[in-house]
């Protein structure tokens, strides 16, 4: 033993010990390997109570995702999973009822929701996101990049068989009733018209439905699977993570590229009402840090921040040599867009 340590420990205590008479707590050194983990924030979210996620994430990818969460911060998880729909329809009866139910959203639909239902909320990991993944806002922040592309059965579909552009697809009667898409893809529709203009896109949905006569789903994920294996042999559109989580648990399906590329996000944000806004605050920043992204992308998702792969390799730049419109709509154009889809892809 070095002589003299133990009285410079006592005199440490000692004078730590008259810094916490005082209200004065020592201070808490930022983790390295965890940026995201504001360790001030952490003292406040610790004294809250379980944290109350929203979120369409599916359980397999979002329960692993907060244990990682729960593990670097102590604080517990209450994971709430529902479609983007049926969480719109909740939170909006909560908040008119001044029901303080959950502190985090996790969904596509977040830039659809009421501001004065959204916190505005600063992120110190926002810096290292994509410009488009951050609302002006400040009530939404990109998780992932949610690409739009059709996807199709690697054992009923040849590559060499796939159509270049949506005007190609005209020719393709040879799959009539054997292409789906889901029956809410208005972003797909809207990024359609905003390429070829209003009379060129009419007049290609218009064949499009007429030649393939595709069918209407419920569920981008259940679509996805579904191609995977075997029932549709095309899906006209979908989201590219989800039909990459399909290809990366062995499933036979792959997508590829047409312009153009519908880009939506999935988004997280914090309640206005928040009943733990401390640990909502620090959840939202992990969501969307380095450590998040990378997990998220074993599932296929694709990252929002460059310092993060996409997985499989090459599929955003894949991605992005076509026309990326990016897709935001409010809800009253989301309205607007959904009957034009129901209008075009009615049966005839």
């Amino acid at each position: 033993m070095v002589a003299g340590l133990p009285n410079i420990a006592c005199r440490l205590g000692a004078l730590a010990a008259v810094a916490l008479s005082f209200g004065l707590a020592p201070a808490v050194a930022q983790d390295a390997k965890r940026p995201w983990l504001d360790p001030t924030l952490l003292a406040a979210a610790q004294k809250e109570s379980p944290l109350v996620v929203y979120s369409s994430m599916n359980e397999q990818e979002g329960l692993p995702l907060f244990k990682i969460f729960t593990d670097a911060t102590g604080i517990k998880v209450n994971y709430v999973r529902a479609a983007d729909t049926p969480l719109m329809g909740r939170i909006a009866i909560e908040f008119r009822t001044k029901q303080k139910a959950w502190d985090i959203l996790q969904t596509t639909t977040i830039n659809k929701v009421p501001p004065p239902m959204m916190a505005q909320i600063d992120l110190s990991e926002a810096k290292a996101l994509n410009k488009d993944a951050i609302d002006p806002g400040r009530r939404w922040y990109g998780m992932y990049a949610n690409y739009n592309g059709p996807a199709y059965n690697t054992k009923l579909v040849q590559a060499s068989e796939l159509p270049k552009t949506y005007e190609e697809f005209l020719s393709k009667k040879q799959w009539a009733s054997r292409v789906a898409i889901d029956g809410t893809d208005n972003e797909w529709l809207k990024a359609i018209f905003e390429y070829y203009g209003e009379q060129r896109a009419t007049e290609l949905i218009k064949g499009i439905v007429s030649t393939l006569k595709p069918i209407i789903t419920d569920g981008h994920l259940a679509l996805a699977r579904a191609t995977g294996a075997g029932e549709y042999a095309i899906t006209l559109n979908n989201y590219v993570n989800l039909s990459m989580n399909v290809k990366l648990g062995g499933g036979p399906i792959d997508v590829w590229a047409m312009d153009p590329v519908a880009l939506m996000f999935g988004q997280v944000g914090v309640s206005a009402l928040a009943p733990n806004p401390n640990a909502a605050r620090l959840a939202a920043n992990f969501m969307i840090s380095q450590e998040a992204q990378q997990f998220i992308a074993k599932f296929g998702r694709l990252p929002t921040r460059s310092d993060v792969a996409d997985n499989p390799p090459g599929t955003v730049a894949m991605l992005t040599q076509k026309k990326v419109i990016p897709v935001l709509l409010t809800p009253e154009e989301e309205k607007i867009w959904q009957r034009r889809f129901q209008e075009l892809f009615r049966p005839r």
